[in-house]
C-alpha cells in the first residue's frame, strides 16, 4: 500500500485527500495549521496529519497542493526528505492580485514555470505538473456525462510520469504527456482560463479535453 502525502491542508488538499483514500492509499497531510483538520481527520479514521516535513519524510510519493505563493518555501522546508521520490505539483503561480476582467495575475512569465523553480529547489526530487487546471470538485471522478478529460501531464522523469498517470487513470482522466518539465510554461496559464468563465459567469464545473481525429 503506497503512502501519500499531501502537503497542503485547503480544499484540493482534502479533495484528494478523499480520493487517495477511496482507492486504498495510506494518506497522511503535511500543513503548519493541523488543528483545522480536527474535524476532517475524524471523519477519515485512518488519516495522519503532521508536519510538512514529517509528511515528506514518510511518504513515498506526494502531492503539493499549497498556494503558489507558498510552494517554493514549502519545497525548500521538505527538500531533503524528497530526493528521488515523485510529487504531483497541483501549483499555480499566482500573484497577490485581483484578476484582471476575469484573467489571473501570474508572478511568473512565460520563459519559467513554478514547477521549473521548484525542480531547482530540489533537483533530486521527480517533479510532475497536474491537476492544476481543473476545480478541486472534479479532481476525482468527475462526471461529464461518460466523457473523460484530459490532464495536460510534464516531468523529466518518465518513471514518475507513469505513477502519476496511473494514479490520474484511476481518477477517471486521459492523460496528454506534454514532455519535459519546460512545458509546464504553458500548462500552467491553462488555471488562468479555467478560471475565466468563473469569475466572468461564475461557471466553475467544465474541464478540458483534447480532441484527437
Amino acid at each position: 500500500m503506497t503512502k501519500v502525502g499531501i502537503l497542503g491542508s485547503g480544499d484540493v488538499g482534502k479533495t484528494l485527500a478523499n480520493g487517495f483514500l477511496k482507492y486504498g492509499y495510506q494518506v497522511i497531510i503535511g500543513t503548519d495549521h493541523a488543528e483545522k483538520l480536527s474535524e476532517f481527520k475524524h471523519e477519515h479514521p485512518g488519516l495522519e496529519t503532521a508536519s510538512f516535513e514529517q509528511a515528506a519524510r514518510s511518504s513515498e510519493m506526494l502531492i503539493l497542493c499549497v498556494k503558489g505563493t507558498a510552494a517554493e518555501s514549502v519545497v525548500q522546508k521538505v527538500k531533503g526528505a524528497i530526493s528521488g521520490k515523485t510529487i504531483i505539483d497541483a501549483t499555480n503561480p499566482i500573484a497577490d492580485a485581483p484578476p484582471q476582467n476575469g484573467v489571473l495575475k501570474f508572478f511568473t512569465t512565460l520563459d519559467e514555470s513554478l514547477m521549473e523553480r521548484l525542480q531547482r529547489i530540489a533537483p533530486d526530487a521527480h517533479f510532475v505538473k497536474a491537476l492544476n487546471s481543473i476545480g478541486n470538485a472534479r479532481m476525482v471522478n468527475p462526471d461529464f456525462g461518460g466523457a473523460k478529460p484530459t490532464m495536460f501531464i510534464c516531468g523529466n522523469n518518465e518513471g514518475a510520469k507513469r505513477q502519476v498517470s496511473q494514479v490520474l487513470e484511476k481518477f477517471g482522466f486521459e492523460i496528454e504527456d506534454m514532455g519535459l518539465a519546460e512545458s509546464a510554461r504553458a500548462i500552467e496559464p491553462l488555471c488562468i482560463l479555467w478560471c475565466i468563465p468563473g469569475f466572468l459567469r461564475n461557471q466553475w464545473t467544465h474541464a478540458f479535453r483534447l480532441l484527437r481525429k
